[in-house]
């Protein structure tokens, strides 16, 4: 299975942005996918988890901003962060969660600057 996250890039505090990962393989359907990030100097941190019945889960930190979200029939799992502040800034990834089961994929870098 290949995880590949996209959607990241630069933008202001109180900005948006959608981030995107397509998973491929025919496991992604029954797993609990989830959004992680790892800021520079800090651990990998799960930030967003969603069941393959839809049903979300936050860490207190983005609880009210993000929202995650997924599309089983395209294997792809969504973020939506709004509100964005200067500590959201990582590169964000997706897997299985709360267990990582597949090799992480490049990430997709959030800077949130003004």
């Amino acid at each position: 299975v290949q995880l590949q996250a996209s959607g990241g890039g630069l933008v202001q505090p109180g900005g948006s942005l959608r981030l995107s990962c397509a998973a491929s393989g025919s496991i992604f359907p029954t797993n609990i996918m989830g959004w992680y990030r790892q800021a520079p100097g800090k651990q990998r941190e799960l930030v967003a988890r969603i069941t393959s019945g839809n049903s979300p889960n936050y860490a207190d930190s983005v609880e009210g901003r993000f929202t995650i979200s997924r599309d089983n029939a395209k294997r792809t799992v969504y973020l939506q962060m709004n509100s964005l502040k200067p500590e959201d800034t990582a590169v964000y990834y997706c897997n299985t969660a709360p267990n990582v089961y597949y090799v992480w994929g490049q990430g997709t870098q959030v800077t949130v600057s003004s």
